[in-house]
């Protein structure tokens, strides 16, 4: 089939890679436009455009994928499906309309559970012992079409949303590649998504990754790697923002009050509402990500001095 591939971030890479090496003809790919990255913020091209560049395949880049250039050439291309990874934006139904087998995307949960922006991090945060991937015909609704094909991935005790993320990807793309070529054999049959079992994922803002050190020691826990690497699970120490990574419940550690700081030969501690956590990294404010005992070390909190 002749494809055009819809993705922006390196978590679609896994899937334009098996497309590239397929059967299948991927004629062009549509990404988000350039955005500022790095410390310069200097407009930089997605990493799904950057490969597109590399393989030598058409990159078009729609302000919104509603604007009458970009939905005249996407017709001119006349691919038989678009395949979309994690592009970023809504498709209008102009654009669903055109390719005769539609649109295919990749969701990483097991639909309906999380539909939207963020599955990953809500499943960790859940704190779900199974997830996975879906393969789905878009339609206009939030993640609500009918299902090709399933994955399913364990959620590991220490997994953050990075880690399971990373295993979807790769997963993900060989179902990706086999719905596809069960859709050119017309040997794929969608099945519509159960009423029950439907549960939303908006994306995790900012406020929603600062830990609460009044909850319990597994919901730390599961916050904290649910918002790693983004947006980042962070506190605050002597009234400024301090950046924290994954943490380690201590059920055999000494107990402490919430948020109380304590630091030692088996590292730097911190109360919470049932056993203390274990820090890992940690990044003040303009300064580089450091080992927790060594900042800790550094700051010399005062007995019962508190984070949060």
């Amino acid at each position: 089939m002749r494809l055009v591939f819809a993705g922006t971030p390196d978590v679609a890479l896994p899937s334009l890679d098996a497309l590239l090496g397929s059967r299948h003809e991927v004629v062009a790919v549509v990404t988000r436009p350039d955005a500022p990255a790095g410390r310069g913020r200097r407009l930089a091209p997605s990493p799904v455009a950057e490969r597109a560049v590399a393989a030598g395949v058409e990159v078009l880049k729609p302000a919104r994928p509603r604007d009458p250039d970009f939905l005249e050439r996407l017709a001119e291309l006349a691919p038989d499906c678009c395949p979309v990874v994690a592009y970023g934006a809504l498709v209008p139904r102009a654009a669903l309309d055109i390719p005769r087998h539609g649109w295919v995307n990749l969701h990483f949960s097991l639909l309906p559970a999380w539909r939207g922006a963020a599955p990953v991090q809500h499943a960790v945060l859940a704190g779900d012992e199974v997830t996975g991937a879906s393969t789905f015909l878009l339609e206009e609704g939030l993640d609500t079409g009918p299902v090709f094909g399933l994955v399913t991935e364990a959620v590991r005790p220490t997994d953050t949303s990075g880690d399971l993320l990373g295993r979807l990807a790769v997963s993900g793309a060989g179902l990706l590649a086999a719905t596809l070529d069960a859709i050119e054999d017309g040997a794929a049959a969608p099945t519509p998504q159960p009423a029950e079992g439907v549960s939303l994922a908006p994306k995790l803002t900012v406020e929603d990754a600062r830990l609460d050190w009044s909850q319990p020691a597994f919901a730390v826990d599961r916050r904290a790697r649910a918002c790693t690497p983004a947006p980042g699970p962070w506190t605050t120490f002597r009234g400024e923002r301090l950046r924290l990574g994954p943490v380690r419940p201590q059920p055999d550690a000494p107990a402490l009050a919430p948020g109380e700081l304590v630091v030692d030969r088996a590292g730097a501690r911190v109360g919470t509402a049932t056993v203390p956590v274990l820090l890992g990294e940690v990044q003040p404010a303009g300064k580089r990500l450091m080992g927790a005992a060594d900042w800790a070390r550094g700051v010399r909190p005062e007995p019962g001095e508190r984070l949060g």
